[in-house]
């Protein structure tokens, strides 16, 4: 496959454009509350838990 400098750089403009929504805090900040809210953090706090007890009781 032989891209050309032009080829690239069509490319990347072509991608750059392709935001929808610039506000990436905004995005990561609703994931976060949403995550919390479902208590889907919980669930890797106890998995978490679980995994390393697991994890040290058959270590030998």
């Amino acid at each position: 496959m032989d891209l050309s400098i032009h080829d690239v750089i069509n490319h990347s403009l072509l991608f750059a454009q392709m935001i929808e929504d610039p506000d990436l805090m905004g995005k990561v900040t609703e994931a976060w509350k949403n995550f919390v809210e479902t208590g889907q953090s919980w669930a890797l706090l106890i998995g978490v838990f679980i995994g390393y007890f697991f994890a040290n009781f058959t270590r030998f």
